[in-house]
């Protein structure tokens, strides 16, 4: 298990430069606690080329579940124990372990090439590292199992770039985060968070009206 540059397709040279000079300060404000609390987890941020250019792999979590239920996020969750060292490669197998479990993405085919710094969710108390990784030979994917995964699909880059697709999300306690409405679907929360730092760190970024904004309860 390893990561490596060799071969990439050059649009994604920005990505794998952001990867390796941003700082935890940088991508949130929440970072891990201190005293090692949390439960350490990974999640898959998968660039593929598509029909529309590059793109990236999200998944719809089920609405049954108990943690972010309902939430477009990246594939991943909770390393097992026999993913490895959490401070080593055990993100790097969990990600891929279960991208796998929930897309039915056949891992050979992706080549992890960086990884961001850890993270924090504290409503679900997760530590959660991004591990990037290219799709260098796509196999189908799709929602493996209805209890954890509602559906799964790709989002051009161009869309999650363009100013249109771009908004605030308001959460109920009045917070508010960045969002992308791309797919049928509102991107928010982490999962916007992270893509909205690698598309300002890589220079995708393009200007946005950030006094747009959406509730959370958009589809009521």
């Amino acid at each position: 298990m390893r990561v490596s540059t060799h071969g990439l397709p050059r649009w994604l040279d920005p990505v794998v430069e952001a990867a390796a000079t941003v700082r935890p300060t940088q991508l949130s404000r929440f970072l891990p606690p201190e005293d090692g609390r949390g439960r350490q987890s990974a999640v898959l941020v998968l660039f593929g080329e598509g029909p529309h250019g590059p793109e990236l792999l999200l998944m719809e979590r089920a609405g049954t579940l108990r943690s972010h239920a309902g939430q477009p996020s990246f594939p991943g969750g909770a390393l097992d124990p026999e993913d490895g060292d959490p401070h080593t490669t055990g993100p790097l197998r969990a990600a891929l372990r279960e991208a796998e479990e929930e897309t039915g993405l056949d891992p050979s085919g992706v080549q992890l090439f960086g990884v961001l710094p850890r993270l924090y969710i504290p409503v679900s108390e997760f530590v959660v590292t991004p591990v990037l990784g290219w799709w260098r030979d796509p196999s189908p994917v799709g929602a493996v199992d209805p209890a954890e995964t509602a559906r799964v699909f790709t989002v051009p880059v161009a869309d999650l770039t363009d100013p249109d697709h771009r908004v605030m999300a308001v959460h109920p306690s009045g917070h508010l985060g960045p969002a992308f409405t791309v797919e049928s679907a509102l991107v928010w929360g982490f999962t916007a968070g992270v893509i909205d730092r690698i598309l300002h760190f890589a220079g995708w970024e393009r200007p946005w009206d950030r006094s747009r904004q959406v509730p959370l309860d958009w589809r009521a």
